[in-house]
């Protein structure tokens, strides 16, 4: 039986967030970036359903409150964490012959980087709560981030041979094995491969999501760097002939939009952190872009504006967020309809 697995740009029924406490990474001062999640919540909420994993769901039901969430579009499930990284933790959900499954994918914390324990059972706990149906979770013994796969749709899939074939993730990973098993469990035809592309601060390995993102299956848009001052210069460079040489499953080569690069965003010790454009989340009728308030911001809103015809352009205020080296698609899984699976 064939297996689907949507694009994002098709449609959603709704995005997963995983709420920030005392124990991820901003520690007691997790609520100066609460203000980027209640902006998310009140944004998805306007045209999809909300599912939030919470450690303090009392919490979360205020914060909801003060963001003006309507509550019947939100789903606030009871879930011990270790961090917001919710692109990397959630369910990837496919369709089998029209049939809706939530991949529960391994998560280790990129390569045991970091504990990951309790973010690796959030989607059982999400499942358990009835929040994924009508899919049916599927356990998959292999270690899989969604920041780290991006799909047209059509059966082709973008990633990094940094992230997809790092043994840290998956001991002994060998490249056609794991193209076989992305067919068996995603209904992948292609992978397009990247050996270039990395920002620094990244602690994923170059995840996709952070450097060359579908807009549609002839289009990718893809983070760039200008100055050749600039320690991101080369690898992008790279990268970017990279993509040009790409080509579709029928033979035609892709359409590029590239987005200039955020002026350097460092932290309180001067350590520059992985802040680009790539990162954004379409919704079914807008695209929300992390910005800097940096004068690339602009830029970058107006070329993925002309790129996203017919989706509306919301920026979100990300700075808070890159503090802990991730953005705003990291933070959120989308999770494809399935009204008419009902």
């Amino acid at each position: 039986m064939s297996i689907h697995w949507p694009a994002e740009f098709e449609p959603q029924s709704s995005v997963l967030l995983t709420w920030p406490h005392t124990g991820t990474d901003w520690g007691q001062d997790f609520p100066s970036v609460e203000p980027v999640f209640r902006q998310l919540a009140a944004l998805v909420t306007q045209q999809a359903d909300l599912i939030v994993a919470a450690q303090d769901p009392e919490r979360v039901d205020e914060q909801l409150a003060i963001a003006g969430v309507q509550s019947e579009r939100v789903h606030v499930v009871p879930c011990p964490s270790d961090d917001v990284w919710a692109r990397d933790h959630g369910p990837i959900t496919v369709f089998e012959g029209g049939t809706p499954l939530a991949l529960d994918f391994q998560f280790d914390g990129w390569g045991g980087k970091f504990d990951a324990s309790l973010d690796n059972r959030i989607t059982q706990q999400l499942d358990e709560a009835g929040a994924l149906r009508p899919a049916r979770r599927m356990n998959v013994d292999w270690t899989l981030e969604g920041g780290g796969i991006e799909t047209d749709g059509q059966g082709s899939l973008l990633g990094t041979e940094a992230c997809l074939l790092d043994p840290r993730r998956n001991p002994g990973v060998e490249r056609h094995a794991l193209e076989r098993q992305l067919h068996e469990w995603l209904g992948i035809q292609q992978v397009l491969w990247l050996s270039s592309g990395h920002l620094e601060g990244d602690d994923t390995d170059s995840h996709i999501d952070t450097l060359a993102r579908f807009v549609t299956p002839e289009l990718i848009a893809y983070q760039a760097c200008d100055d050749a001052l600039d320690s991101h210069h080369s690898s992008l460079a790279a990268m970017r002939k990279q993509l040009q040489a790409l080509r579709h499953r029928d033979g035609h080569g892709f359409e590029l939009v590239p987005l200039p690069l955020p002026a350097p965003q460092v932290d309180a010790s001067g350590r520059r952190l992985p802040a680009g454009y790539a990162n954004f989340l379409i919704l079914n009728e807008s695209v929300l872009v992390p910005v800097y308030k940096t004068a690339a911001d602009d830029v970058a809103l107006r070329r993925l504006d002309d790129a996203f015809a017919g989706r509306r352009i919301e920026p979100v205020d990300c700075r808070a967020l890159i503090t802990q080296n991730g953005s705003l698609h990291c933070v959120t899984m989308n999770i494809p309809r399935m009204e008419d699976c009902l």
